[in-house]
């Protein structure tokens, strides 16, 4: 920066934080994900500082790989969180044949459960219910909030159990 390090950052900062925070909360959607960004971002720009000569550029910039980067990051989350229950311990091993079938059967149905949710629903329940991740991890990881991670979950255990009641009821009702 062409001012001493703290007056042009400080400078930079007051001048620009506001349209920063729009600018990166339209590309990730997310007020807590946006101020991470903007975060993220100012501290690069002040590690670079007196080598770059536009430094509200080298901001921008910073923000919207930064933005970019979040975005890649969920939408592979979302697509690869369910995984393979078998993998993740769903399913135990059995003693007897019997056993083995009932136990696979559950894990058929947890998985068909578990695939008709919304796919951030998903990706959130999958996280918190086989990762065992705190519901803080999840909202960061995922770029939400704390309380729409709760949401999800709720929507997901309700969901994934009436899902599950149905079948059950269905199948007592044909024996």
């Amino acid at each position: 920066m062409s001012d001493s390090r703290p007056d042009g950052l400080a400078r930079l900062f007051s001048e620009s934080q506001r349209a920063l925070r729009r600018y990166v909360r339209r590309l990730v959607g997310s007020k807590e994900a946006a101020e991470d960004i903007v975060q993220e971002a100012f501290l690069r720009t002040y590690e670079h500082g007196n080598r770059v000569k536009t430094p509200r550029a080298l901001l921008f910039s910073a923000a919207r790989n930064l933005a970019v980067d979040a975005h890649r990051h969920a939408r592979a989350a979302k697509t690869d969180l369910v995984g393979d229950f078998d993998a993740i311990g769903v399913v135990q091993t059995a003693e007897s044949p019997e056993a083995a079938a009932l136990a696979e059967e559950r894990s058929r149905l947890l998985k068909a459960a578990v695939e008709r949710l919304p796919p951030q629903c998903r990706a959130v329940f999958a996280l918190r219910v086989f990762h065992a991740c705190p519901y803080q991890e999840i909202a960061q990881r995922l770029g939400i909030s704390v309380k729409t991670v709760e949401k999800h979950i709720a929507r997901g255990l309700r969901d994934t159990h009436q899902y599950l009641r149905r079948h059950y009821e269905d199948a007592d009702l044909r024996s």
